[in-house]
C-alpha cells in the first residue's frame, strides 16, 4: 500500500520536507535572535530618554565615539554658534515623512575652547532651488546660549544605509560625522553629535523643526519588535511540513484504494453479466 512512498516524486518531496524543517528552525532562531537584540536596543534608548541630561562633556571627547548605552541621553552644551561653519544635510525628510529637505547642524563652541555639532533640525529645501546652491536657512541664536538634546553616534554608512558622496557642493554634506568635519572647525571637535531639543534663552524667528524623538517599541512585548512573531511564523511552519506531507500520504492512500475499488469493480461486472446470460 505504501510502496509509492519509494518512488522517486516521493522520495524528492520527502528530502525537501526533511531539508526544509531544520532551515526553518534555524530562521526562527535567527528572528528570535534580532528580537532580543531590539529589545536590548529598545530598552537602552528608552533608559536613555528618561535619564537626567548631563553636560556633553561627560559622554564623549574630541575624537572619541559615542557608546551605544549613551544613544539618545538627553546633554546639554552651553556656548555660541559658530554660523560660518555650519553645514546642511542633504536628503533629509520632515518629521511626519513627507517632505524631502535638510538638516543644519551648527558648530557651538563651548567656554573651554571645545566645539561640539548641534543638529538643529529640519528645513525645506527651496520650491525653485538648483540642489547645488547653499539653501535659505534661519537665522543663527547669537550670544551665550544652553543647547539641550541628545547625544548621538557619528553617521556612517554602515549605521544609516546613506552612501557617502564626494564632490557634493560647499557646506553640504550626506553624513553627520564629527571626524569627517573635525577639519572645517579650528577648535577641537567633539565626537558624535547633539540633537537639538531645546535652546536657552528661546531663539527669536523661525528656526528648524526639531528632529522627533525616538519611539521604541516596548522591549518585552509581543509584537514589537515583531520579529518574535516571525520567530513563531518560522517555527509554526516547521510543524506543518509533516502535517502536510502526512496529509498528502493519506490522500495518495485514498486514491489507491479508490482506484483499487473501482478497477476491481470494473472487471467484476463482465463476470455478472456472464453468469447472469
Amino acid at each position: 500500500m505504501y510502496r509509492f512512498l519509494l518512488s522517486r516524486q516521493w522520495v524528492i518531496l520527502t528530502l525537501v520536507g526533511l531539508v526544509l524543517m531544520p532551515t526553518m528552525v534555524e530562521l526562527g532562531l535567527w528572528q528570535m535572535h534580532r528580537h532580543e537584540s531590539q529589545a536590548r536596543q529598545n530598552s537602552e534608548i528608552a533608559r536613555s530618554l528618561n535619564a537626567p541630561a548631563v553636560p556633553v562633556e561627560k559622554l564623549t571627547a574630541p575624537g572619541a565615539q559615542v557608546p551605544s548605552r549613551d544613544n539618545f541621553r538627553k546633554v546639554t552644551a552651553t556656548g555660541h554658534y559658530d554660523p560660518a561653519h555650519q553645514v546642511v544635510v542633504r536628503h533629509r525628510t520632515s518629521a511626519d515623512g513627507s517632505t524631502i529637505g535638510y538638516y543644519l547642524v551648527t558648530p557651538l563652541i563651548m567656554a573651554d575652547g571645545k566645539a561640539v555639532l548641534v543638529n538643529r533640525g529640519w528645513i525645506a529645501a527651496p520650491q525653485y532651488g538648483d540642489g547645488v546652491s547653499f539653501p535659505p536657512v534661519p537665522s543663527t541664536p547669537s550670544g551665550e546660549i544652553t543647547a539641550t538634546g541628545r547625544i548621538r553616534p557619528d553617521e556612517t554608512t554602515a549605521s544609516t544605509s546613506i552612501r557617502d558622496k564626494a564632490g557634493l557642493p560647499a557646506r553640504q554634506i550626506m553624513l553627520i560625522n564629527s571626524s569627517k568635519l573635525a577639519g572645517s572647525v579650528t577648535e577641537p571637535l567633539l565626537g558624535g553629535y547633539l540633537e537639538l531639543t531645546g535652546t536657552s534663552p528661546k531663539p527669536s524667528g523661525d528656526q528648524p523643526e526639531p528632529v522627533p524623538a525616538p519611539t521604541p517599541g516596548d522591549s518585552g512585548g509581543w509584537y514589537s519588535p515583531p520579529h518574535l512573531a516571525y520567530a513563531w511564523q518560522w517555527w509554526l511552519f516547521v510543524v506543518m511540513v509533516p502535517v502536510g506531507w502526512f496529509i498528502l500520504v493519506r490522500r495518495e492512500v485514498r486514491d489507491q484504494r479508490r482506484a483499487r475499488a473501482e478497477a476491481e469493480r470494473a472487471a467484476a461486472e463482465p463476470a455478472e453479466a456472464s453468469a447472469r446470460a
